[in-house]
């Protein structure tokens, strides 16, 4: 895909997100791979109302190459591509279900959430909880890469969802399921489950492992 259709791609598919109410505000990023370096959402922009033309670019040192400044949150999109080199696109929200999920204290920081679809574990596969930082703060970025050598989805603490993808539609498709599923493990609460074997869940990664 050329540049300039990544563009559009990222602005279309951004507007999507904010308008079925995915992210808010100027919340949330996206990011997606080129030959030669990546491109961001703009720090302080809605997903809402992208100009595709303004999109940030950048080497894979993160210095701006062209369009308006990047999110701050760029370390955490260069700290997935950089670990995982299969990535085409990452994806982080501010989504509710989500980000109240990143807030319970009874989670499995290893696996937040359990695996009650197929879905879920052919599209995301384990989840991990990063600890607690302040935006901006580089600290994030270390444990951010720490995992990310392992997982190409990761939850971070009382903030949200960061998920990488092959393709930026791969990506989506990804943090939209977990949204889901973070929506179906907080219904289900206190409920008697039927969660899918550790047998099933060793068919379905054998049979779509994740990026």
């Amino acid at each position: 895909m050329s540049e300039s259709k990544l563009r559009e791609e990222i602005a279309r598919i951004a507007k999507s997100i904010f308008d079925r109410g995915l992210t808010h505000g100027s919340t949330g990023n996206i990011s997606a791979r080129l030959d030669d370096g990546w491109l961001l959402t703009p720090t302080g922009s809605s997903l809402g109302h992208l100009d595709p033309a303004r999109i940030s670019k950048l080497d894979w040192e993160g210095t701006l190459v062209g369009g308006d400044p990047p999110s701050k949150e760029n370390f955490l999109h260069l700290g997935m591509y950089r670990e995982r080199s299969n990535l085409g696109a990452v994806v982080h929200l501010h989504s509710t279900y989500s980000v109240a999920v990143s807030v319970l204290e009874d989670v499995d920081p290893e696996d937040v959430l359990p695996p009650l679809t197929a879905y879920y574990v052919m599209r995301v596969g384990r989840l991990p909880l990063v600890p607690y930082f302040a935006p901006g703060d580089m600290a994030l970025a270390d444990a951010v890469r720490e995992v990310a050598t392992r997982h190409h989805a990761v939850l971070l603490a009382n903030h949200g969802p960061v998920v990488g993808g092959t393709t930026l539609a791969a990506a989506t498709d990804a943090i939209e399921e977990l949204e889901a599923t973070a929506r179906l493990y907080l219904m289900l609460r206190g409920e008697n489950v039927r969660l899918l074997t550790a047998s099933e869940v060793a068919d379905l990664r054998r049979k779509y492992p994740t990026p």
